[in-house]
């Protein structure tokens, strides 16, 4: 019995140690050196997953063991609007359909190449061609200083608005009277500069070239200093309504 409990002791403690040093693996490399985020901003555009080549970059958690055929719907943004990391290089960026029916069937690409210790944007835009299932796509850098100072905001206009002419953005403080111009007009698929704001509360609104009425706008937008800011304009500028999805929207996402 004693030469029984003597030999069990030893097999578990040969298994304790392998246990141990399995249990500890190395998790050291070199992290991506380029960041890239995603918005599906494709009007009646079906949800999609995003990828990079074959590789996956945003997904939505299943707890069901099997991949969601959620994705991101239109005027979402990919991985809850987080930039992800992914090494820098040339690639064929894609939203791919989430859904059973047309499973990863690309929608829309677009080729890119993307340089190291930099920002990215991929936006779906435009409309979605339901007969040749495609829908418009561009990609944008997101070049604002990495260093920030910490005592203004820093915001940008970026249209995704095919059928809209260029426009700019206007910020005005609810604290104030006057209306600013967030850096010039900005053409479909186009990117404006990061601008320096007061940190505060905002109305947002667009206008066209020699136009004092607003095309799009937005009421209570907060700024905070030491933040970076992209306002992305999506929709159908026709559309007049007040709640229908596909109405002109003027989006505010946190680049920083």
């Amino acid at each position: 019995m004693n030469s029984y409990r003597a030999i069990r002791a030893l097999l578990c403690a040969a298994l304790l140690a392998s246990c141990d040093k399995d249990a500890v693996q190395s998790l050291t490399g070199p992290v991506p050196g380029s960041r890239i985020k995603f918005f599906n901003f494709g009007v009646n555009a079906p949800a999609v997953n995003f990828y990079a080549n074959d590789q996956k970059i945003t997904a939505v958690l299943s707890a069901t063991g099997t991949e969601s055929t959620t994705g991101t719907a239109y005027s979402g943004a990919g991985s809850g609007g987080f930039y992800s990391a992914i090494a820098p290089g040339q690639y064929t960026l894609a939203g791919k359909i989430a859904a059973t029916t047309d499973k990863d069937l690309s929608i829309s690409t677009v080729s890119a190449t993307l340089a190291d210790g930099k920002n990215y944007s991929f936006y779906m835009s435009g409309f979605y061609n339901t007969t040749a299932k495609t829908v418009e796509g561009f990609v944008v850098e997101d070049d604002f200083a990495a260093d920030i100072d910490y005592t203004v905001a820093f915001v940008r206009f970026v249209n995704a608005i095919s059928n809209a002419n260029p426009m700019t953005l206007y910020a005005k403080i609810t604290t104030g009277a006057t209306d600013v111009a967030v850096g010039a007009a900005v053409t479909y698929k186009g990117a404006g500069a990061f601008t320096a704001l007061p940190s505060g509360v905002y109305d947002l609104s667009t206008r066209y070239a020699g136009s004092s009425t607003s095309a799009i706008s937005r009421t209570a937008v907060s700024f905070s200093a030491g933040r970076v800011y992209t306002i992305g304009a999506r929709g159908d500028i026709t559309v007049t309504s007040t709640t229908a999805t596909n109405r002109p929207f003027l989006d505010n996402t946190a680049n920083k």
